[in-house]
């Protein structure tokens, strides 16, 4: 049986898709969370009791939520619960949105308007390993990074000072700016400027392929990603 939660902050949207999941007989929504801090909450909880039972196999994950959205939760769960899997279920098709999600660790991103048969598939699957990605996005998704990859190389790893370094590896694990300059003590005016100046030596035009472009390049890792 594999053992679920669903996070969004719909009453609504939750009980749908709890009637949908546990229509399944291999299915059983264990709890459900209002958003991520709830959702770690909740996590954090059955670990304290050390009742392997009550851990999820997978989150089914919904991204725009208040306290904390679906990308800082699933980071959380990636950093403290690596073998919960995070299925992430939105209405937000945008390429930000998308490369956040998949970057923060999300196994899979899918649209609300997913059949109900096509839902219940993708839960099962990625718990066995398998990445789900919308029909309607994968196709923007495999173009992004054909482009990404010939993103031209006019600056060399030794060229970005520590700070803009450090900005940089958050950027690629999908901080926002405000939570880049939370962590590294800098207002989000700051991080706004240096972001500006890493663009300008990466000649890059947004995040997503800054982070790609810092990857190629040698000035982050994959492994501190």
């Amino acid at each position: 049986m594999i053992k679920v939660i669903v996070c969004d902050d719909q009453d609504i949207v939750r009980e749908g898709l709890c009637t949908i999941l546990n229509s399944d007989k291999g299915i059983q929504v264990t709890d459900t969370a209002s958003n991520g801090q709830e959702l770690i909450e909740l996590l954090e909880g059955s670990s304290d009791t050390k009742v392997e039972e009550s851990m999820p196999d997978i989150i089914l994950m919904d991204l725009k939520m208040p306290i904390m959205n679906g990308i800082q939760a699933t980071r959380r769960i990636r950093s403290s619960f690596s073998e919960i899997k995070v299925l992430v279920l939105t209405t937000y098709d945008d390429d930000e949105w998308i490369m956040d999600a998949l970057r923060a660790g999300a196994s899979g991103y899918l649209l609300k308007d997913t059949p109900k048969s096509g839902l219940t598939d993708a839960v099962k699957g990625t718990v066995l390993g398998n990445t789900y990605v919308d029909p309607s996005i994968a196709g923007r998704l495999l173009a992004f990074i054909t482009d990404a990859a010939q993103l031209p190389k006019n600056s060399a790893a030794n060229d970005y000072t520590e700070r803009e370094r450090s900005i940089l590896l958050l950027i690629a694990k999908g901080y926002s700016n405000a939570e880049i300059g939370s962590e590294l003590l800098l207002s989000t005016g700051t991080v706004r400027n240096y972001s500006s100046t890493i663009f300008l030596k990466l000649g890059v035009s947004d995040r997503t392929q800054a982070a790609i472009a810092a990857l190629r390049l040698g000035v982050i890792r994959i492994e501190e990603v």
